[in-house]
């Protein structure tokens, strides 16, 4: 059986009792993150959980650029932070401005869409590493245009005293807890959208995209537009993505918005598996918990056992600050003995991991064509 024959077999044709699998692991996770705040009560944990969703929302708008289209976007951090600081004009007193949080949330996904389609009009017949030198640039630019802006912006202190999301009579104030389920719904949401767009024309367009862009302009897909569409639609995923997260915080600065955050969040897309939603949910939790969670609480591990066994080394130890040269790690070994990710799509696993059959079948030809070279 060729490769693509084998892929549309893979991708066209699933196994009964593997869907059913995948839909009882769904349920589950499902379930579970819905009982998660009963099961583990700790606000400080409940608080880095409703973080991570809002990562999860940043990553699955990334996946629809990187994963689906084929472009390598190194500055999405800027439209996270068109997101935040629309928040920040229109819903705080810097401005005398207050637009509900639940207003905001299709604005700020809007504006954001339009500074996407204003980044990607003129810059989307660019290719490869011209296109990401040109969304670095982009993702360097808006951040400082933020900390200059003194007068609307407030400088590097940033806009403070939010306005909090309002139900009723109900105000979210600082509590975690109905933060993470406005996260878990927006998720939902998301994800039932970008299913919906994966299957549809467009969403196959991309992927034709990403393939060979040639041949798919070959084939009639006007291609400038259908990445503008990629593009708009990834931004307004993180404009929302930037509401919730400013809204919980109570304060947006330029500081939250750097390059580290753009390399942040596609390593969460590769981690988990690039065009897979399932892997890039998987990897967004993964990187955020380890950043929040696990390597402080490796640090303090750390200390404590080095004051018990009076290791200096142990006690001076300090994950937080490691947290780079760990990605960095994680993402080598990642690209050496799992390049498709954790999750991967089956499409991409069947890409870079040929089967013998296919391998033998490659080899057949190749060897067919040589000795009738060498008879003829």
């Amino acid at each position: 059986m060729s490769e693509p024959a084998a892929v549309a077999k893979a991708t066209m044709f699933p196994r009964f009792g593997s869907d059913l699998k995948s839909k009882a692991l769904l349920g589950a996770v499902i379930v579970l993150a819905i009982l998660y705040p009963i099961l583990d009560s700790n606000a400080s944990h409940v608080s880095s959980a409703a973080d991570a969703g809002v990562f999860v929302l940043l990553a699955l708008g990334l996946n629809i650029v990187v994963g689906y289209a084929g472009l390598l976007d190194l500055g999405y951090a800027a439209f996270f932070a068109i997101g935040s600081y629309a928040y920040g004009f229109l819903a705080s007193p810097r401005f005398g401005i207050h637009l509900a949080f639940w207003l905001m949330l299709p604005i700020a996904g809007i504006i954001a869409a339009i500074f996407g389609i204003i980044l990607g009009a003129p810059t989307l017949r660019l290719r490869g590493d011209y296109l990401a030198i040109v969304t670095l640039g982009f993702g360097e630019i808006v951040p400082v245009i933020f900390l200059n802006a003194d007068k609307y912006t407030n400088g590097p202190n940033g806009i403070n005293a939010l306005d909090p999301p309002v139900v009723g009579s109900y105000n979210f104030g600082h509590n975690p807890l109905p933060y993470y389920f406005v996260v878990l719904f927006l998720i939902a949401l998301i994800v039932i959208i970008i299913r919906r767009l994966r299957d549809s024309p467009l969403g196959r367009a991309w992927m034709a995209i990403r393939e060979d862009e040639v041949a798919a302009a070959a084939m009639g897909i006007d291609t400038v537009k259908t990445k503008l569409f990629a593009f708009a639609i990834g931004a307004s995923f993180s404009g929302i993505g930037g509401v919730v997260y400013s809204s919980k915080l109570g304060l947006v600065t330029p500081d939250n918005f750097r390059f580290s955050t753009s390399a942040f969040i596609l390593s969460m897309v590769v981690l988990g598996g690039m065009g897979n939603i399932p892997g890039v949910i998987l990897g967004a939790v993964i990187l955020f918990e380890l950043q929040s969670l696990i390597l402080t609480q490796m640090t303090i591990w750390s200390h404590q056992l080095g004051a018990f066994t009076h290791i200096g080394f142990l006690d001076q130890l300090d994950f937080v600050n490691l947290k780079f040269l760990l990605y960095g790690l994680a993402l080598v070994l990642m690209m050496l003995f799992r390049p498709e990710g954790l999750l991967p799509s089956a499409r991409r696993r069947m890409e870079l991991h040929a089967t013998p059959e296919v391998a033998a079948s490659e080899s057949q030809e190749l060897y067919d064509v040589s000795t009738e070279a060498q008879s003829a």
